[in-house]
């Protein structure tokens, strides 16, 4: 699977993305330009010591990435959609596209994407949720859809002796 960020601002976010698409084994995308430096140390701190099991994807624009993935299927999540997340069936190929923290993806490129399109149901008054939040609900719907498929589904207690 494929975590898109077009433009991200906050460092943190990405950083906290990153963590999440390491734990899931998914590939992240960053189209610029980009709100920091990738040496950032809010960026480092928030995916703490998971860098190294990430597989990170620079694109220079939108029309950089579309090109590199001509036949890819697209999910663009955004508040404008009219379908949730849960209403689209995801692939582990699939790319789940999500726009900077301030302004979204442009409509412009949402015009392209009716049918892909897809959001987050909340309350009429709210705007939107943070975007490393937003990312981790759509991509944890995704990875049950694919029956979590390369993912430890279940753990063990450690012995303690008190």
């Amino acid at each position: 699977m494929n975590i898109v960020l077009l433009e991200p601002e906050i460092p943190q976010n990405t950083g906290n993305i990153a963590r999440t698409c390491a734990a899931i084994g998914a590939d992240l995308h960053l189209i610029k330009p980009l709100g920091f430096s990738v040496e950032d140390k809010y960026l480092k701190r928030a995916g703490l010591d998971y860098w190294h099991l990430l597989n990170i994807h620079y694109h220079e624009n939108f029309q950089d990435f579309k090109s590199k993935y001509p036949k890819g299927l697209f999910f663009m999540a955004t508040t404008k959609a009219k379908k949730t997340y849960t209403d689209v069936k995801y692939t582990k190929d699939c790319f789940i596209i999500f726009g900077k923290e301030t302004a979204g993806i442009p409509e412009v490129i949402l015009k392209d994407y009716p049918e892909t399109s897809i959001r987050i149901p909340m309350i009429e008054k709210a705007r939107s949720l943070n975007l490393s939040n937003s990312v981790a609900i759509i991509a944890y719907e995704a990875m049950r859809q694919m029956n979590f498929e390369g993912l430890l589904t279940e753990g063990n207690l450690r012995e303690y002796t008190w």
